[in-house]
């Protein structure tokens, strides 16, 4: 039996393909960027697993159990590229949302 995990942020599947590369099972998804998302459905086997598109409205009751969570936050306000509002700006903010799960 393989470990499972929750991939929240999930962009395109990086930690996926990662975690599933060391023999890790993902048995659900969070992304909000419907773009991403679709590159993630077609890229991986989704069928059956766990979804919810947006971080700020998941019933923490409704997840479901896994061995390990990852999360590649957003981090555009942290970026040197960006505007630099750091971990309390609007988008790298949700890190602590994620937290809070």
């Amino acid at each position: 039996m393989s470990l499972t995990f929750l991939d929240f942020f999930a962009g395109v599947g990086g930690f996926r393909c990662g975690l599933e590369l060391a023999g890790f099972k993902c048995i659900g998804y969070c992304e909000k960027d419907k773009f991403a998302r679709k590159s993630y459905e077609a890229m991986y086997d989704t069928k059956g697993e766990w979804f919810h598109d947006d971080i700020t409205s998941i019933d923490q009751t409704q997840l479901p159990k896994a061995d390990l969570w990852c999360a590649g936050s957003p981090c555009q306000n942290v970026s040197i590229a960006g505007k630099r509002a750091g971990l309390y700006g609007e988008r790298s903010g949700l890190f602590f949302t994620f937290v809070d799960l």
